[in-house]
């Protein structure tokens, strides 16, 4: 049986009258990397914190390693490594002072410390840098030393935050590669905006909106899920109105992509017809109508665009 590493079970927190997070339900397994993802204001940071300990859910049960977050907190934390967008950096320490330090905090014994520091920079690709100030170090460096201060301890379970945000080409693809590999050993939840990292770093994905999530599956599961739907790119010199698009017999859906729209058919009927018809009669003037297949971006989009249903909005309210 696959052992759970993470476990959220009915998860709200309320913020005032706001509702951030809506009864959700979240789970990670030994050795995976999910990815994360999310508009901004979805919900993705509450569900870290509350995860690391750092804020406590209005309801529901969270569970880090087989150990209640809320009832062993000291114990759920000693099981989990974070890094926040922006690293928890001591400018005035050398790597090695700083992941000493950390080391010590988090409980790893004396005599342990050392051997612990010197897997945590090798792994991160630190040995170069090791008696070099932090503030001293490029921004590619600073994650690297950011990464090892998660895994130091030896946690089941790492959390990253935005981990490749500011960093150039060479070193998104080094901070890539260590993911997947932390993955092999470590449980991982990755949240990111960038949809590439996703599709070369993690097995799994959980999408929150709203507060809520709205899709838990394998990279292939969710493209399979947008197979069964005849998906169009379509961009018109003069473009209708979003409400005319979306008034067409057949269309279920209507997001705006780049200079065009993406269109969702109903299962039942093909909107394509129609489209074509009005865009002469009416002077829009169709200059693009490509079929698009279900990949990531488009997925993500449909699942994070969709308007508000009534009564969620009326339990969001009260």
């Amino acid at each position: 049986m696959t052992e759970t590493m993470i476990h959220l079970s009915g998860v709200t927190r309320l913020f005032g009258g706001v509702r951030a997070l809506d009864r959700i339900d979240l789970e990670v397994h030994r050795g995976e990397v999910m990815g994360f993802l999310g508009p901004n204001g979805a919900g993705k940071t509450t569900t870290m914190r509350i995860l690391s300990g750092l804020l406590a859910p209005s309801a529901g049960s969270v569970a880090v390693a087989g150990v209640d977050v809320l009832e062993n907190p000291v114990e759920a934390r000693a099981r989990i490594g974070f890094l926040p967008e922006n690293p928890p950096i001591y400018g005035e320490m050398t790597v090695r002072e700083y992941l000493t330090y950390l080391a010590t905090l988090r409980r790893v014994p004396g005599g342990k410390v050392r051997a612990a520091v010197d897997r945590a920079m090798e792994r991160c690709g630190l040995t170069a840098v090791t008696d070099r100030l932090l503030r001293n170090l490029s921004k590619g460096y600073k994650q690297r030393a950011g990464i090892a201060q998660a895994i130091v301890h030896g946690p089941d379970v790492v959390v990253l935050d935005e981990p490749t945000v500011g960093l150039d080409p060479i070193q998104i693809r080094e901070i890539r590669a260590l993911i997947r590999e932390l993955g092999g050993e470590h449980s991982v939840l990755l949240s990111t905006h960038i949809l590439p990292e996703v599709r070369m770093t993690c097995q799994r994905v959980a999408v929150i909106h709203q507060g809520r999530i709205v899709a838990d599956d394998t990279l292939d599961g969710l493209e399979n899920r947008a197979h069964g739907k005849s998906i169009h790119y379509l961009r018109w010199q003069h473009p209708p109105t979003p409400d005319t698009l979306r008034q067409i017999p057949g269309v279920a859906q209507a997001t705006p992509k780049e200079e065009g729209w993406l269109i969702t058919a109903n299962p039942e009927s093909d909107p394509i017809p129609e489209l074509v018809r009005l865009s002469a009669a009416s002077g829009w003037d169709l200059r693009e109508l490509t079929p698009a297949g279900g990949s990531l971006e488009e997925i993500f989009l449909q699942l994070t665009t969709r308007e508000e249903r009534p009564e969620e909005g009326k339990e969001a309210a009260a």
